[in-house]
Protein backbone atom coordinates (compact mmCIF):
# COMPACT_ATOMS: atom_id res chain seq x y z
CA UNK A 1 0.00 0.00 0.00
CA UNK A 2 1.19 3.48 -0.36
CA UNK A 3 2.26 5.68 1.99
CA UNK A 4 0.45 8.61 1.64
CA UNK A 5 2.65 11.28 3.38
CA UNK A 6 5.51 10.03 1.51
CA UNK A 7 6.36 12.45 -0.68
CA UNK A 8 8.21 9.98 -3.26
CA UNK A 9 5.08 8.31 -4.40
CA UNK A 10 4.75 8.02 -7.94
CA UNK A 11 2.33 9.57 -9.73
CA UNK A 12 1.80 6.90 -11.69
CA UNK A 13 0.62 4.44 -9.27
CA UNK A 14 -3.05 2.74 -9.25
CA UNK A 15 -2.94 1.71 -5.49
CA UNK A 16 -5.54 3.90 -3.87
CA UNK A 17 -4.28 5.86 -0.90
CA UNK A 18 -6.37 4.57 2.33
CA UNK A 19 -3.94 6.36 4.84
CA UNK A 20 -4.21 9.27 6.37
CA UNK A 21 -3.80 13.17 5.34
CA UNK A 22 -0.61 15.05 5.40
CA UNK A 23 0.08 17.08 7.25
CA UNK A 24 -0.16 19.55 4.89
CA UNK A 25 -3.68 19.37 4.09
CA UNK A 26 -4.62 19.24 7.72
CA UNK A 27 -7.12 22.10 8.36
CA UNK A 28 -8.85 23.50 11.87
CA UNK A 29 -12.71 22.94 12.59
CA UNK A 30 -14.37 26.04 11.75
CA UNK A 31 -15.22 27.17 15.28
CA UNK A 32 -15.04 31.77 14.39
CA UNK A 33 -17.61 34.50 15.05
CA UNK A 34 -17.45 35.04 11.66
CA UNK A 35 -18.13 31.75 10.27
CA UNK A 36 -21.34 31.57 12.41
CA UNK A 37 -22.55 34.90 11.11
CA UNK A 38 -21.73 33.97 7.52
CA UNK A 39 -23.54 30.65 7.76
CA UNK A 40 -26.99 32.57 9.22
CA UNK A 41 -27.27 35.03 6.66
CA UNK A 42 -26.64 32.35 4.15
CA UNK A 43 -29.68 30.12 5.78
CA UNK A 44 -31.89 33.53 6.37
CA UNK A 45 -31.57 34.21 2.78
CA UNK A 46 -31.81 30.63 1.61
CA UNK A 47 -28.87 30.97 -0.24
CA UNK A 48 -26.89 27.26 -1.13
CA UNK A 49 -22.55 27.73 -1.11
CA UNK A 50 -20.54 24.91 -2.85
CA UNK A 51 -18.23 25.55 0.35
CA UNK A 52 -20.86 23.19 1.86
CA UNK A 53 -22.25 21.56 -0.56
CA UNK A 54 -18.90 20.32 -2.28
CA UNK A 55 -17.53 19.93 1.66
CA UNK A 56 -14.47 22.30 0.91
CA UNK A 57 -11.94 22.29 3.01
CA UNK A 58 -11.11 25.97 3.44
CA UNK A 59 -15.04 26.85 5.12
CA UNK A 60 -13.40 27.80 7.82
CA UNK A 61 -10.91 30.41 6.86
CA UNK A 62 -13.22 31.68 4.43
CA UNK A 63 -16.38 31.91 6.30
CA UNK A 64 -14.92 33.73 8.92
CA UNK A 65 -13.71 36.43 6.73
CA UNK A 66 -17.22 36.29 5.32
CA UNK A 67 -15.97 34.97 2.32
CA UNK A 68 -18.25 32.23 0.55
CA UNK A 69 -18.95 31.14 -2.99
CA UNK A 70 -22.94 31.03 -4.06
CA UNK A 71 -24.00 28.35 -5.53
CA UNK A 72 -27.37 29.09 -7.64
CA UNK A 73 -30.01 26.74 -9.01
CA UNK A 74 -30.57 24.49 -6.42
CA UNK A 75 -28.23 21.98 -4.65
CA UNK A 76 -29.40 19.30 -6.41
CA UNK A 77 -27.18 18.21 -9.87
CA UNK A 78 -28.11 16.19 -12.79
CA UNK A 79 -24.81 14.71 -13.23
CA UNK A 80 -22.89 12.37 -10.92
CA UNK A 81 -19.33 13.24 -11.43
CA UNK A 82 -17.09 10.84 -9.43
CA UNK A 83 -15.11 13.61 -7.45
CA UNK A 84 -18.22 15.65 -6.39
CA UNK A 85 -20.15 15.94 -3.00
CA UNK A 86 -23.19 17.77 -4.40
CA UNK A 87 -26.51 15.30 -4.07
CA UNK A 88 -27.62 14.40 -7.46
CA UNK A 89 -31.19 13.77 -8.55
CA UNK A 90 -34.01 15.90 -10.29
CA UNK A 91 -33.99 19.42 -8.86
CA UNK A 92 -36.74 21.28 -7.83
CA UNK A 93 -38.20 24.59 -9.80
CA UNK A 94 -35.99 27.32 -10.14
CA UNK A 95 -36.25 30.12 -7.17
CA UNK A 96 -37.32 33.39 -8.87
CA UNK A 97 -36.49 35.24 -5.69
CA UNK A 98 -32.79 34.05 -5.95
CA UNK A 99 -31.03 36.92 -7.78
CA UNK A 100 -31.73 39.21 -5.24
CA UNK A 101 -31.06 37.29 -2.40
CA UNK A 102 -27.80 36.45 -3.55
CA UNK A 103 -27.27 40.78 -4.12
CA UNK A 104 -28.29 41.19 -0.98
CA UNK A 105 -26.46 38.86 0.50
CA UNK A 106 -23.06 41.03 -0.95
CA UNK A 107 -24.30 44.00 0.25
CA UNK A 108 -24.54 42.59 3.99
CA UNK A 109 -21.24 40.91 3.53
CA UNK A 110 -19.37 43.96 2.27
CA UNK A 111 -17.46 41.99 -0.41
CA UNK A 112 -15.44 43.16 -3.11
CA UNK A 113 -15.71 40.31 -5.34
CA UNK A 114 -18.39 37.70 -5.07
CA UNK A 115 -17.74 34.30 -6.69
CA UNK A 116 -21.50 32.72 -8.14
CA UNK A 117 -21.54 28.95 -9.56
CA UNK A 118 -24.25 26.89 -9.76
CA UNK A 119 -24.92 22.66 -10.01
CA UNK A 120 -25.88 21.39 -13.42
CA UNK A 121 -29.22 21.88 -14.74
CA UNK A 122 -29.32 19.85 -17.96
CA UNK A 123 -33.24 19.75 -17.15
CA UNK A 124 -33.39 22.95 -18.37
CA UNK A 125 -33.51 24.16 -21.93
CA UNK A 126 -31.11 26.83 -20.90
CA UNK A 127 -29.24 25.14 -18.73
CA UNK A 128 -29.41 27.54 -16.45
CA UNK A 129 -27.94 30.71 -17.84
CA UNK A 130 -31.02 32.51 -17.77
CA UNK A 131 -30.52 32.33 -13.90
CA UNK A 132 -26.61 33.62 -14.13
CA UNK A 133 -27.60 36.58 -16.29
CA UNK A 134 -30.53 37.40 -13.65
CA UNK A 135 -27.59 37.11 -11.06
CA UNK A 136 -25.61 39.57 -12.23
CA UNK A 137 -27.93 41.94 -13.68
CA UNK A 138 -28.89 42.33 -9.69
CA UNK A 139 -25.37 42.60 -8.61
CA UNK A 140 -24.88 45.13 -10.83
CA UNK A 141 -27.67 47.16 -9.90
CA UNK A 142 -27.70 46.68 -5.45
CA UNK A 143 -23.90 46.02 -5.59
CA UNK A 144 -21.79 47.86 -8.27
CA UNK A 145 -18.95 48.33 -6.62
CA UNK A 146 -18.56 44.26 -6.39
CA UNK A 147 -16.63 42.39 -9.07
CA UNK A 148 -18.09 39.23 -10.81
CA UNK A 149 -16.84 36.09 -10.86
CA UNK A 150 -18.88 33.27 -12.30
CA UNK A 151 -18.61 29.13 -12.83
CA UNK A 152 -20.39 27.81 -14.89
CA UNK A 153 -21.87 24.17 -15.69
CA UNK A 154 -20.98 23.08 -19.23
CA UNK A 155 -23.77 23.53 -20.87
CA UNK A 156 -23.56 20.49 -23.16
CA UNK A 157 -26.23 19.87 -25.48
CA UNK A 158 -27.18 22.94 -25.00
CA UNK A 159 -27.75 26.03 -27.45
CA UNK A 160 -24.67 28.24 -28.27
CA UNK A 161 -26.90 31.76 -26.65
CA UNK A 162 -26.28 29.85 -23.28
CA UNK A 163 -22.53 31.13 -23.33
CA UNK A 164 -23.09 34.19 -25.73
CA UNK A 165 -26.23 35.46 -22.80
CA UNK A 166 -23.95 35.44 -19.95
CA UNK A 167 -21.33 36.91 -21.68
CA UNK A 168 -23.54 39.78 -22.82
CA UNK A 169 -24.62 40.64 -19.07
CA UNK A 170 -20.47 41.63 -18.49
CA UNK A 171 -18.82 38.82 -15.63
CA UNK A 172 -15.60 40.02 -14.82
CA UNK A 173 -14.19 36.77 -14.90
CA UNK A 174 -15.57 33.41 -16.46
CA UNK A 175 -14.44 30.32 -14.87
CA UNK A 176 -15.28 26.98 -16.13
CA UNK A 177 -13.02 23.73 -14.32
CA UNK A 178 -11.68 21.51 -16.90
CA UNK A 179 -11.56 19.15 -13.57
CA UNK A 180 -8.70 16.89 -14.55
CA UNK A 181 -7.00 15.42 -17.87
CA UNK A 182 -8.70 13.70 -21.25
CA UNK A 183 -7.68 10.47 -20.15
CA UNK A 184 -9.79 10.34 -16.99
CA UNK A 185 -13.22 12.32 -18.18
CA UNK A 186 -15.35 8.95 -18.41
CA UNK A 187 -13.91 7.56 -14.85
CA UNK A 188 -14.14 11.37 -12.90
CA UNK A 189 -16.36 13.28 -15.22
CA UNK A 190 -18.44 10.87 -17.20
CA UNK A 191 -21.46 13.33 -18.03
CA UNK A 192 -19.12 16.21 -20.04
CA UNK A 193 -16.92 16.03 -23.08
CA UNK A 194 -13.00 17.68 -22.40
CA UNK A 195 -13.20 19.11 -26.00
CA UNK A 196 -16.54 20.84 -25.20
CA UNK A 197 -15.50 22.43 -22.08
CA UNK A 198 -12.37 23.70 -23.97
CA UNK A 199 -14.61 25.19 -26.23
CA UNK A 200 -16.46 26.86 -24.29
CA UNK A 201 -13.42 28.68 -22.59
CA UNK A 202 -12.36 29.38 -26.29
CA UNK A 203 -15.39 30.22 -27.18
CA UNK A 204 -16.04 32.84 -24.52
CA UNK A 205 -12.41 34.56 -25.06
CA UNK A 206 -13.65 34.74 -28.59
CA UNK A 207 -16.81 36.35 -27.35
CA UNK A 208 -15.66 38.84 -25.61
CA UNK A 209 -11.46 39.84 -24.92
CA UNK A 210 -12.12 41.67 -21.88
CA UNK A 211 -13.65 39.21 -19.81
CA UNK A 212 -10.94 37.32 -17.66
CA UNK A 213 -11.16 33.39 -18.55
CA UNK A 214 -10.17 31.01 -15.37
CA UNK A 215 -10.08 27.14 -15.50
CA UNK A 216 -9.47 24.63 -12.98
CA UNK A 217 -7.83 21.15 -12.35
CA UNK A 218 -7.25 18.78 -9.17
CA UNK A 219 -4.77 16.35 -9.00
CA UNK A 220 -3.68 13.25 -6.86
CA UNK A 221 -6.26 10.87 -9.19
CA UNK A 222 -3.49 9.30 -11.33
CA UNK A 223 -2.87 12.12 -14.16
CA UNK A 224 0.81 12.01 -15.03
CA UNK A 225 3.16 15.47 -14.97
CA UNK A 226 2.98 15.36 -19.04
CA UNK A 227 -0.06 15.06 -19.45
CA UNK A 228 -0.70 18.27 -17.14
CA UNK A 229 1.56 19.75 -18.93
CA UNK A 230 -0.33 19.36 -21.51
CA UNK A 231 -3.70 20.53 -20.74
CA UNK A 232 -2.01 23.50 -19.99
CA UNK A 233 -1.11 23.99 -23.33
CA UNK A 234 -4.61 23.35 -24.18
CA UNK A 235 -5.94 25.69 -21.75
CA UNK A 236 -3.46 28.66 -23.25
CA UNK A 237 -4.62 27.89 -26.94
CA UNK A 238 -7.96 28.54 -25.48
CA UNK A 239 -7.13 31.85 -24.17
CA UNK A 240 -7.19 31.19 -20.68
CA UNK A 241 -5.90 33.71 -18.33
CA UNK A 242 -6.26 31.63 -14.95
CA UNK A 243 -5.12 28.62 -13.62
CA UNK A 244 -5.78 26.77 -10.52
CA UNK A 245 -5.00 23.32 -9.64
CA UNK A 246 -5.40 21.88 -6.27
CA UNK A 247 -5.40 18.36 -4.60
CA UNK A 248 -8.40 15.87 -4.93
CA UNK A 249 -9.72 14.80 -1.48
CA UNK A 250 -12.55 11.86 -1.93
CA UNK A 251 -15.59 13.14 0.09
CA UNK A 252 -17.06 9.87 0.71
CA UNK A 253 -16.13 6.03 0.25
CA UNK A 254 -18.81 5.98 -2.47
CA UNK A 255 -16.48 8.90 -4.53
CA UNK A 256 -13.34 8.31 -6.86
CA UNK A 257 -10.21 7.20 -4.60
CA UNK A 258 -7.23 9.06 -4.25
CA UNK A 259 -4.06 7.47 -6.04
CA UNK A 260 -1.68 10.12 -4.34
CA UNK A 261 -1.35 13.36 -2.06
CA UNK A 262 0.26 15.09 -4.01
CA UNK A 263 3.68 17.29 -1.97
CA UNK A 264 3.79 21.12 -2.19
CA UNK A 265 7.18 21.20 -3.83
CA UNK A 266 5.37 19.15 -6.87
CA UNK A 267 2.53 22.08 -6.49
CA UNK A 268 5.10 24.78 -6.56
CA UNK A 269 7.13 22.95 -9.65
CA UNK A 270 3.62 22.73 -11.94
CA UNK A 271 3.11 26.80 -10.77
CA UNK A 272 6.77 26.94 -12.20
CA UNK A 273 5.57 25.13 -15.70
CA UNK A 274 2.54 26.87 -16.26
CA UNK A 275 3.84 30.64 -15.68
CA UNK A 276 6.36 29.69 -18.23
CA UNK A 277 3.59 28.87 -20.81
CA UNK A 278 1.97 32.56 -20.25
CA UNK A 279 -1.07 32.44 -18.05
CA UNK A 280 -1.49 35.85 -16.16
CA UNK A 281 -2.31 34.34 -13.08
CA UNK A 282 -1.34 30.62 -11.22
CA UNK A 283 -2.74 29.30 -8.16
CA UNK A 284 -1.59 26.26 -7.32
CA UNK A 285 -1.06 24.66 -3.79
CA UNK A 286 -2.81 22.02 -2.24
CA UNK A 287 -5.70 23.45 -1.19
CA UNK A 288 -6.01 25.48 -4.03
CA UNK A 289 -9.63 25.57 -4.77
CA UNK A 290 -11.25 27.50 -7.66
CA UNK A 291 -12.50 30.48 -5.46
CA UNK A 292 -9.95 30.02 -2.95
CA UNK A 293 -8.47 33.64 -2.45
CA UNK A 294 -10.63 34.83 -5.97
CA UNK A 295 -10.83 38.33 -4.71
CA UNK A 296 -7.15 38.93 -4.19
CA UNK A 297 -6.06 36.48 -7.23
CA UNK A 298 -8.51 38.79 -9.13
CA UNK A 299 -6.90 42.21 -7.88
CA UNK A 300 -3.21 41.04 -9.06
CA UNK A 301 -4.55 39.59 -12.78
CA UNK A 302 -6.00 42.27 -13.42
CA UNK A 303 -3.17 44.24 -12.65
CA UNK A 304 -0.59 41.96 -14.26
CA UNK A 305 -2.98 43.14 -17.44
CA UNK A 306 -2.94 46.74 -17.14
CA UNK A 307 0.87 46.07 -16.76
CA UNK A 308 1.36 44.24 -19.90
CA UNK A 309 -0.57 46.64 -21.67
CA UNK A 310 1.60 49.37 -20.92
Amino acid sequence: MSEAANPDVSVLSLEPVRARKPDWLRVRAPTSVGFAETRALMRRLKLNTVCEEAACPNIGECWSQKHATVMILGETCTRACAFCNVKTGMPGPVDLLEPMHVAEAAGALGLEHIVITSVDRDDLPDGGAGQFVKVINELRKHAPNTTIEILTPDFRNKAKRAVEMIVDAGPDVYNHNLETVPRLYPTIRPGARYYHSLRLLDQVKALSSQVFTKSGLMVGLGETPLELHQVFDDMRSAGVDFLTCGQYLQPTPRHAKVIEFVPPATFAAYAAVARSKGFLQVAASPLTRSSYHAGKDFAEMKAKRVAALG
